[in-house]
């Protein structure tokens, strides 16, 4: 009962009560579907075949089984598929380290200042002078 071509309505899932035709028999229990349905496989226990049958040939593209629905008078939608984006390139190791080189400026290393006493330095938000060293050693 089930063959290529023949007329089917799906009784499951988000397209059932639409018509559809078998393009393809993958095994026992499954079959491709096309038509007012999106073109998937299909479990053969969620179809429910009607007598009529269209000479459709095996793996027949969705233009063709456009055209023999039709004949028939069955409309079916067209589908609009999303244009293809370029997907962004990773990159990788070297590339990577070049690129994060060239996009950040220089830093230069700055030398804190010396006083003629001692060196500043900043503790606390605030600046400090720390003694000079001198030769002679403390108790």
């Amino acid at each position: 009962m089930m063959e290529i071509g023949r007329i089917c309505v799906k009784i499951a899932g988000r397209d059932a009560g639409e018509k559809c035709v078998i393009v393809d028999i993958l095994d026992d229990n499954y079959v491709l579907v096309d038509g007012q349905v999106r073109r998937r496989k299909c479990n053969i226990a969620h179809l429910e075949p009607v007598a009529e049958t269209i000479k459709l040939k095996k793996n027949a593209s969705h233009e063709a089984v456009a055209s023999e629905f039709k004949k028939l008078g069955i409309e079916i939608k067209e589908r609009k598929s999303k244009p293809k984006k370029e997907r962004p390139k990773k990159i990788r190791g070297r590339e990577k380290k070049e690129k994060e080189k060239a996009g950040k400026p220089r830093k230069s290393k700055k030398m804190p200042a010396k006083a003629e006493e001692g060196i500043e330095s900043k503790v606390g938000g605030r600046t400090e002078k720390a003694p000079a060293k001198s030769g002679k050693k403390s108790k």
